[in-house]
């Protein structure tokens, strides 16, 4: 079983970039980690995921604006959202998969000027 923490979510103004950080309690090696998030009254919806060989995907809403990344060493996976849009604007979750899904308590988002 895995933990995961997110942090760097907050309050941007349109155009601005975050950085989103996934902390995991032991070894994220195995693991397909992705980048979820969940806006008032949608449904939780991938935004990124990458997996143990470094392969990405990446929703079509935010190609080529957001990155994920992964630091097997630290036991952290990272979002880096530039170009950010109101309707970006949602609760986050980080995800590990490997026959069982984990997920963490999710971090704020909000984009408005």
């Amino acid at each position: 079983q895995v933990q995961l923490v997110e942090s760097g979510g907050g309050l941007v103004q349109p155009g601005g970039s975050l950085r989103l950080s996934c902390a995991a309690s032991g070894s994220i090696f195995i693991y397909t980690m992705a980048w979820y998030r969940q806006a008032p009254g949608k449904q939780r919806e991938l935004v990124a995921a990458i997996t143990r060989g470094g392969a990405t995907n990446y929703a079509d809403s935010v190609k080529g604006r957001f990155t994920i990344s992964r630091d097997n060493a630290k036991n952290t996976v990272y979002l880096q959202m530039n170009s950010l849009k109101p309707e970006d604007t949602a609760v986050y979750y980080c995800n590990a998969k490997f026959n069982v899904a984990y997920w963490g308590q999710g971090t704020q988002v909000t984009v408005s000027s």
